[in-house]
Parts: structure tokens; C-alpha cells; sequence
């Protein structure tokens, strides 16, 4: 019986945030080099998108590339964003087939100009699709859109936009890249390490955090599908006690 069989429709998390882990030592045990593992990884991603769509999720955030991943080697980084231009391309027929808009966060502008032309053409010619935001988290760290957060902000009090006894939450959230996106309900890490490297730090505070020893390139449709049941098995309190809940 699939974990598939488990799974209660009326309550799936609505955004779904995944750090795919594991791409390196996937090609390592097959005694390849660390791109081979990244070209396989990709399956994984169109499976994954694909199935949270039809399972009827309505936000998939994939961390795709960190700020700190610039410090890799060279032709493994250039290599990293060919990568990212070709498997726009090919995946645009996924997106339009199962109506899916494409996003993005991050500093794009660090991005290299070929594949931020490639992401910008494929965010316009989904942006009309909605039945599933799929994000991509490029050249992004926490602490740094934390950081443009509070810059931002910061000019803004300066010059009186903003009263500083104006300042909650929700115009944090207003300044953060994720401003049109939910808070993250379960975010899935691959590969057995279990840390949150700079993802997501501000959208996380009440996610459930499920680690899994799988690598990327094996994460199949089975493991979602058992994330989603381990997910719907827990009690989500915000702070509350279960008394209070009941």
C-alpha cells in the first residue's frame, strides 16, 4: 500500500519548502563526478513538482541555489547554472501542463545574465498559471534578505514612510522576497543532515521539520507521500496546548 493511501486531502500543508541535499555524495557513490549527481537531481525535481501539484498543494519552495554556494568551485558553479538554463527550458511544458506559475527569490541579479533572461522568459510565460506557485530559492540566504528587510525599512522610518511604532510583523513580511508567499507548514531536508542552513529562517517559525536519509536524486513521489502522512500525524499548537486545541 503506498503512503498515498494515508493521506488526508483536506489537510495538506499549503506550502511545502524542500533543501535538496545530497546530489554530491549520489554521484560520489556511483563513482562520479559531483555534476553527475546534480543532472540526476533534476528528475527528482520534476517529480516532485509534479506530484505536489497533483496531490493539490498550492506553494513548493525548492532551494535550489544558497548565496554561499557561490564559494564552490568555479566550473562546478558555471556548470550549476547551464544546468539551471537548460532545465528552465525543459520544463516549461511541465509547468503549463499541470498549470503551475514559476517564482523566484533570492538576489537574481547576481545571477549570470543568460540564466536570469531564461528565468525572467519562463516567470512570464507562466505568470498566468494557477494551480500551483512553484518557487525557486536562487543565490538566496536567510540572513541576507533579513538583512535588505531591515535596510529597507530603515530608509523607509528615516524618511517617515514608516513610524517605527508602525513596525510588526506583517510589514516584515511586506519586505521580505517571499512577501506574496504563506508561512512554510513543512519543510522536508533530504540527504540525513539535519540543520537549516540559511533557508527560510523568518517563514519556518512554525513549520514541522522533516529529515529523511534519502539523497535528492532518489527522492521519489513515495518519500513526499511519507513526508505529507509524517506531517498529518503531528499536532500543530502555535504555542497553544492541546487542551486548548480540543
Amino acid at each position: 500500500m503506498s503512503f498515498k493511501d494515508h493521506i488526508d486531502t483536506n489537510k495538506l500543508p499549503q506550502h511545502i519548502a524542500i533543501i535538496m541535499d545530497g546530489n554530491g555524495r549520489w554521484a560520489k557513490k556511483q563513482g562520479k563526478l559531483r555534476m553527475f549527481g546534480h543532472e540526476n537531481g533534476t528528475q527528482s525535481v520534476r517529480q516532485t513538482v509534479e506530484t505536489a501539484a497533483q496531490l493539490g498543494v498550492k506553494n513548493l519552495t525548492l532551494y535550489a541555489f544558497s548565496t554561499e554556494n557561490w564559494n564552490r568551485p568555479k566550473i562546478e558553479v558555471q556548470t550549476l547554472m547551464k544546468l539551471l538554463i537548460s532545465s528552465l527550458k525543459k520544463e516549461i511544458a511541465t509547468l503549463q501542463n499541470n498549470n503551475i506559475r514559476l517564482n523566484a527569490i533570492g538576489n537574481l541579479e547576481a545571477l549570470p545574465s543568460k540564466a536570469r533572461k531564461e528565468l525572467t522568459h519562463v516567470i512570464d510565460l507562466t505568470k498566468n498559471n494557477s494551480h500551483m506557485v512553484l518557487t525557486l530559492a536562487l543565490s538566496y540566504g536567510s540572513r541576507d534578505e533579513l538583512l535588505s528587510a531591515i535596510k529597507t525599512i530603515s530608509v523607509k522610518v528615516k524618511n517617515n514612510i514608516i513610524s517605527p511604532e508602525k513596525i510588526d510583523e506583517s510589514v516584515i513580511n511586506e519586505h521580505l522576497y517571499t512577501q506574496n508567499l504563506p508561512d512554510v507548514d513543512l519543510l522536508i531536508r533530504t540527504s540525513g543532515e539535519q540543520r537549516i542552513s540559511n533557508f527560510l529562517l523568518w517563514q519556518i517559525a512554525y513549520a514541522e521539520l522533516y529529515f529523511t536519509d534519502v539523497l535528492w536524486p532518489d527522492f521519489s513521489k513515495e518519500d513526499l507521500y511519507q513526508a505529507i502522512v509524517n506531517y498529518q500525524k503531528r499536532e500543530r499548537r502555535f504555542g497553544k496546548t492541546s487542551e486548548q486545541l480540543s
